[in-house]
């Protein structure tokens, strides 16, 4: 849509992150290298890929050595907040632009793409902090999941599948039997985590 609508000439996006889990479903991990050629042919920068600072280990790895599943199975959203949040934060936190934007006492602009009908989510989001703006382009164009489909269509790219650890405990039934089928060795790898846990 920010090509679409010719906004990367007059208001350019700087920065695209994508924080890595190291256990994104193959699909994901396929479409990110797509939409890197997609991305320099049209003049946008490239995606930089961040990862949760620390101990270095994935969240697959995190969860094997603690004996435990993701957060998200005890009701609690903490590997999102660690392998995401945090993650990009720590990147940003050391990036020169950024370092110098806040020096001037200026706010760094960051994009989420929480879609228009997510209203609980966005409605309750902070608009500003000690660092951030925060804008919510697809609220702003009252864009759903429909809309943002048939946006990536004109663009010529394939529908991404749906972004998400193999391993999530928020994971549809129908979504299991596809990793099962189509990715053994993963499904295999998501029940010895689930083996592994403790669940006391």
């Amino acid at each position: 849509a920010w090509h679409e609508k010719g906004l990367q000439q007059t208001d350019p996006i700087d920065l695209i992150l994508f924080a890595d889990t190291g256990g994104e479903r193959p699909g994901t991990y396929d479409y990110i290298e797509r939409m890197q050629v997609w991305l320099a042919e049209r003049g946008f920068p490239p995606i930089t890929i961040v990862r949760k600072g620390g101990r270095q280990e994935t969240l697959e790895e995190n969860c094997l050595r603690l004996s435990m599943l993701p957060s998200l199975a005890y009701g609690f959203k903490g590997c999102s907040l660690k392998y995401k949040v945090e993650a990009q934060e720590k990147f940003l936190n050391s990036h020169p632009t950024a370092k110098a934007w806040w020096a001037r006492g200026q706010l760094v602009t960051k994009m989420i793409g929480y879609e228009h009908r997510e209203n609980r989510r966005w409605s309750r989001a902070k608009r500003f902090d000690a660092k951030y703006e925060y804008e919510f382009p697809l609220v702003d164009w009252e864009w759903n999941k429909a809309e943002c489909q048939a946006a990536i269509l004109r663009a010529g790219l394939p529908l991404p599948g749906k972004s998400s650890c193999f391993f999530c405990p928020a994971s549809t039934l129908p979504e299991i039997r596809q990793l099962r089928d189509e990715h053994p060795v993963l499904f295999q790898r998501a029940l010895a985590m689930e083996a592994n846990a403790k669940l006391t």
